[in-house]
């Protein structure tokens, strides 16, 4: 810590299949600071979000890049069906202390919260059988898939053939029906590459305590590999509880 700032990178530690990049609990921690008041947050995108979601006729949605449940929570309390998967139980942690703290209330009580990773999704939530599932709403499968808050762009292409990648997106298509939808968002890398900054606001997170993103991109072999964000989180201003969190995700 410098004067109240915050200079955070967690790795993770790769398990099984898709690392799990939040694997040792710092970032979880820290999540959401960084992310800002839920409600101005959701403001931004929330109409477009269910407004899409009734236009096509979706109940059952699968929201694959959980975390801590910010979406998910978004789209429970508007009456939609909602199975939540992600790879780091660190921060699907944060997810299910909300629906134990709202389990009086019908649509969080039925709020469906498991551990799955991309690479293996079909099977992790059991939708490879005829067999009946709590996971699967209908032998179809969902409605809706979404994918938010630039989660796909943290799927490393190790192998450089995007097999990784192929093998994500095949999954998601497998769990929604035919006729349904897959809603994916992810940061513009075309600006990024053409300027070598990343904007420290957007649409998605609106906190006021990103004080910088320092942005490194990796060329290989004179093409770009890779884009790593150094995110700065000045926390002075939130009060010694803040300031606590911080250190503690620092630990």
């Amino acid at each position: 810590m410098v004067d109240g700032i915050y200079r955070t990178r967690s790795l993770g530690t790769a398990a099984e299949g898709l690392p799990d990049q939040y694997a040792d609990g710092r970032a979880a921690k820290l999540w959401e600071i960084y992310i800002g008041d839920k409600n101005s947050r959701t403001e931004y995108y929330k109409t477009f979000l269910i407004n899409l979601l009734q236009e096509k006729h979706c109940k059952n949605v699968l929201d694959v890049a959980c975390g801590t449940g910010i979406d998910s929570i978004l789209l429970v309390e508007e009456g939609f069906n909602i199975t939540s998967v992600d790879a780091s139980d660190k921060m699907l942690k944060y997810a299910l202390k909300t629906r134990w703290n709202r389990r009086k209330e019908s649509n969080f009580d039925a709020w469906v919260i498991e551990e799955a990773n991309w690479l293996t999704l079909v099977d992790d939530l059991g939708l490879s059988t005829n067999l009946k599932n709590p996971f699967s709403p209908s032998p179809g499968g969902f409605d809706a898939l979404i994918c938010l808050g630039n989660s796909f762009a943290h799927l490393p292409d190790f192998s450089g053939d995007q097999k990784a990648i192929k093998t994500a997106l095949k999954n998601f298509a497998q769990c929604v029906r035919p006729g349904g939808i897959f809603i994916i968002d992810h940061r513009n890398y075309d600006y990024i590459l053409s300027t070598g900054n990343t904007p420290s606001k957007n649409i998605y997170y609106s906190s006021h305590c990103v004080a910088d993103i320092e942005t490194s991109i990796l060329i290989k072999n004179g093409q770009p590999n890779l884009i790593t964000m150094d995110y700065i989180i000045d926390v002075s201003n939130l009060g010694k509880d803040y300031e606590a969190v911080a250190r503690e995700g620092l630990k």
